[in-house]
């Protein structure tokens, strides 16, 4: 027998079973999914997307190629997820069930789009993640790799009896990682889990399942506790332009941005220098069951408010009612993953029209946890001082509002006439 070296790494290429890129965090779970899937003979290809999260990324870099990545894509998308993404939330005021403000479910199409970029141009077969089989973010990620690269395969490790047989939470992971020489965190570990961006900071799991547990002080890192927040507020005034912010201008200091990413980190830096955006709820999670989150969403919460008030001062009475529900409709479609879905493409194209005269600025007070607005100007405004006026008669004839009010009533007087006066009880 003799060893020939050329027939070796022909062998080794055709035992491969392809390149994958894994969507990798640099923490304990993609950092064993990233063996775990060169252990099944796979190429790994790992992309880390900065999208405003506190993290190494060089750190992260070097661990990836340590642990044997075939490259390693880090990219810088806080721009284009600022733009692309929260700019067409802020437009549909996008809140789900009342309260959830979407910080997780607009990333994730962000992130899934360039991986499924970089799988297209490394000729990679299949993708990988490392979310759970009873989350949302599993259907996020991979509705956006079917919609984007339909021919794609995916690999999702917590949905392989395989692989969730072998790693029962946490201590499996370890010890997979101590056998296979996987650095691990050497401090402890917070007792939640916790998804960062640019939007939020999101904690559920461990001790929060217990929806009755009160957060503990200590768990949130982007905003300060309204109590321990400044004695004067700081006035904003934001400017938008079909319907998103073109500058904010703080109005004691005189600070300005006007690029995007500045505009909405430092709305962030106010929100949570003053408490602004801390919500505790159940939601009810895309697969059915409820589950208990907590989110800290600063720079958002502002928007909100603001573009609310923008939109009401400029918008026509009907067309808003109409938006408002193409709004929550919105919201569904992104929470549940649709974002690359031809009916959100729809909504998006019908809100950003709706957009075209929403102009002008909005001054707000921010201030211990709460968000005040001040006033408002805009060249677009529907407001008409004089029509409104208690003082100045105007162009309007108080004598048609008989007419109306009798033309409203006949349908209430006809109703209860045909039901009796004991129908009007309740």
């Amino acid at each position: 027998m003799f060893f020939n070296p050329s027939y070796c790494a022909w062998t080794i290429f055709i035992m491969s079973k392809g390149t994958v890129v894994l969507a990798y965090s640099g923490g304990l779970d993609t950092s064993c999914i990233l063996v775990w899937l060169k252990e099944q003979g796979y190429d790994v290809i790992t992309f880390l997307a900065n999208i405003g999260q506190d993290e190494d990324f060089e750190a992260a870099r070097k661990k990836a190629e340590s642990l044997g990545a075939k490259k390693v894509f880090i990219e810088d998308l806080r721009a284009e997820f600022v733009e692309n993404f929260i700019w067409p939330a802020a437009q549909a005021n996008a809140v789900y069930e009342d309260r959830y403000l979407l910080g997780t479910a607009i990333a994730r199409p962000c992130i899934a789009r360039r991986q499924v970029e970089i799988a297209r141009k490394e000729g990679a077969q299949f993708v990988s993640h490392g979310a759970t089989g009873k989350g949302n973010d599993q259907i996020r990620f991979e509705l956006t790799c079917y919609a984007l690269y339909p021919e794609v395969k995916i690999i999702a490790p917590w949905r392989i009896p395989e692989f969730y047989s072998r790693f029962h939470g946490r201590t499996g992971l370890m010890e997979y990682a101590q056998k296979h020489g996987i650095p691990v965190p050497t401090t402890p570990r917070a007792p939640w889990s916790m998804d960062s961006n640019l939007m939020h900071i999101s904690y559920e799991s461990g001790i929060l399942e217990n929806p009755k547990n009160h957060a503990p002080a200590d768990l949130y890192l982007m905003t300060k506790n309204p109590e321990d927040s400044p004695n004067d507020p700081d006035v904003l005034e934001i400017e938008f332009s079909h319907g998103v912010p073109v500058k904010v201008t703080n109005v004691k200091e005189g600070k300005s941005k006007d690029s995007p990413l500045d505009i909405f980190s430092y709305l962030n830096e106010i929100g949570g220098k003053h408490g602004v955006g801390r919500t505790d709820i159940v939601e009810n999670r895309a697969i059915g069951m409820k589950s208990r989150g907590i989110y800290e969403t600063p720079g958002t919460t502002i928007l909100l408010s603001a573009h609310l008030d923008i939109e009401t001062f400029t918008m026509d009475k009907e067309v808003r009612q109409i938006k408002r529900g193409l709004d929550i409709k919105f919201a569904e479609f992104v929470y549940n993953g649709f974002w690359y879905s031809p009916e959100c493409e729809f909504l998006r194209h019908c809100i950003a029209m709706s957009q075209v005269n929403v102009e002008g600025k909005v001054q707000l007070s921010i201030f211990k946890g709460q968000v005040y607005i001040l006033g408002r100007e805009s060249p677009k405004s529907l407001y008409n001082e004089e029509l409104v006026s208690m003082d100045v008669l105007g162009d309007y004839d108080p004598c048609d509002a008989s007419g109306f009010i009798r033309i409203s009533a006949v349908r209430l007087r006809e109703h209860h006439r045909l039901q009796g006066y004991h129908g009007a009880k309740q």
